[in-house]
């Protein structure tokens, strides 16, 4: 375990910094830009990034550049939802989504605001979905900023912290302790898990902000207003 992980991390570390740092950050605009998110893994490019830090420079340059990347994004998918929202939502991909994921969107980010923006980084689909919808809404691009900001700071910090300590209590280890892989991908398992029931649990007290009128409930009725 410890050779084959090993060499995967050498072969990380290989790539210029700067090099996979620019990826991390493309990746990360990628993922949070015009429904690319849900197609490019920006968290697992990030992550894979992050364990070949070895110094704090190189920490914080990786936090900085993906934070950048994503901000970017979301103004991406703010500003083509602004000029160019309501084709895309008729084009191939928008019918993709599929209409209620739409509806959703515009649901609950007309009911929660600038908390639906800050969320919505953390759940799946809207994450993609919620920077176009507030482009085709009245919010302006401060108010959107202003909430989507501590959002990626947040994230990223928490990607690129764990990957980087991961890997590095694994090169501390791994020459003291044959079974140190295991313990490397048990700690990635458990942030990938933790991030799972997270935004389950997110999911799961917001879901009501994103029902129609019209919506059936869990015994068959209706939502009321």
């Amino acid at each position: 375990m410890n050779d084959i992980l090993s060499w995967i991390l050498d072969s990380v570390s290989s790539v210029d910094p700067v090099v996979r740092t620019i990826l991390a950050g493309v990746g990360i605009l990628l993922e949070t830009s015009v429904l690319i998110g849900l197609i490019i893994p920006g968290d697992t490019i990030v992550i894979v990034a992050s364990t070949a830090v070895t110094n704090p420079t190189e920490y914080v340059a990786l936090v900085l550049t993906v934070i950048v990347g994503a901000l970017c994004g979301e103004s991406i998918g703010f500003a083509l939802g602004r000029h160019f929202g309501p084709v895309i939502r008729r084009s191939r991909l928008g019918r993709r989504i599929g209409e209620r994921n739409w509806v959703r969107a515009e649901v609950y980010l007309d009911r929660r605001g600038g908390i639906a923006v800050f969320l919505s980084r953390f759940l799946p689909v809207l994450h993609s979905l919620i920077p176009l919808t507030v482009g085709m809404s009245k919010m302006r691009y401060r108010t959107f900023m202003t909430w989507t900001v501590p959002a990626c700071i947040i994230w990223s910090l928490a990607y690129v912290t764990v990957g980087a300590a991961a890997a590095g209590g694994y090169r501390e280890l791994s020459g003291r302790l044959h079974f140190a892989g295991y313990i490397f991908v048990g700690v990635i398992a458990a942030f990938v898990l933790l991030v799972f029931l997270v935004k389950k649990w997110v999911h799961r007290r917001e879901a009501r902000h994103m029902l129609t009128d019209d919506t059936p409930t869990g015994d068959g009725s209706v939502r009321p207003d």
